[in-house]
């Protein structure tokens, strides 16, 4: 009986732990993912803003 009960704690107290270690994970991958996708966009206006100066700069030197 005592060690039926022990076995059903440990079996429940692993599915929680992975339960919780499960939505943790999944958490910081979508934050991994937005701020990438956050960076990736941020850099591109950056390069957009760049190419635009640049063109300006190159038309006034003619």
């Amino acid at each position: 009986m005592m060690r039926t009960r022990l076995l059903w704690f440990a079996a429940g107290f692993a599915i929680t732990g992975a339960a919780i270690s499960h939505f943790v994970w999944r958490d910081l991958l979508i934050d991994r993912t937005s701020l990438v996708s956050e960076m990736k966009q941020k850099f591109d206006d950056l390069e957009a803003r760049v190419l635009k100066i640049e063109g300006v700069s190159h038309g006034n030197s003619d």
